[in-house]
């Protein structure tokens, strides 16, 4: 099964609708979402084409592909308007004999970790900051932000796809690859 990754839309349309429409070019079979759907929260500036009614109508068109947690912005209205569930704290995902313990980033991440075993893979959104950084007991992945990247990073996901790993900009030009299987 080929998912596409990624993180922080922040209710916006314009950065939804690139995402989706790298979606359908990777030909992925579900999406997974980190997190930090419609809202822009208090931190961030506004992200280009705020539109959280938008975005709304986009990803429920997609609601059979879509696994999502919870991130920092989420709140029990956004479930209300979104037809896939948003409030998991986590995810957990097999990739070959690991598992991936995907979740937004503000709760569990480098410096509260989840209970995970030696080589599996902490998978967050939250810091808008793509990485991919290998621990001696766990490797740490972050796809950045759909729509409002920091720190001099792309707008970008990942793919996973047989246990590899791509990022990629949302024009689809590939970052970095790391391989588990």
């Amino acid at each position: 099964m080929k998912f596409l990754i990624a993180s922080d839309i922040h209710g916006s349309a314009k950065y939804c609708k690139m995402l989706l429409d790298a979606f359908k070019k990777e030909n992925a079979d579900r999406l997974i979402l980190l997190g930090d759907i419609l809202y822009h929260g208090p931190r961030n500036d506004l992200p280009e084409e705020y539109a959280p009614k938008s975005v709304i109508e986009q990803l429920n068109a997609y609601k059979n592909v879509i696994y999502a947690v919870r991130g920092n912005c989420e709140a029990e209205v956004d479930q209300m308007v979104l037809g896939f569930p948003v409030m998991a704290d986590y995810m957990l995902l097999p990739v070959g004999d690991r598992m991936v313990y995907a979740t937004h980033g503000h709760i569990y991440n480098r410096e509260n970790l989840p209970p995970f075993s030696k080589g599996d893979i902490l998978l967050c959104g939250h810091t808008h900051v793509m990485a991919l950084e290998e621990g001696p007991d766990y490797i740490y992945m972050n796809p950045g932000s759909v729509s409002l990247p920091k720190e001099d990073s792309p707008r970008a996901y990942i793919v996973l796809d047989n246990g590899k790993f791509t990022w990629k900009t949302l024009d689809r030009e590939v970052l970095k690859e790391y391989c588990i299987i």
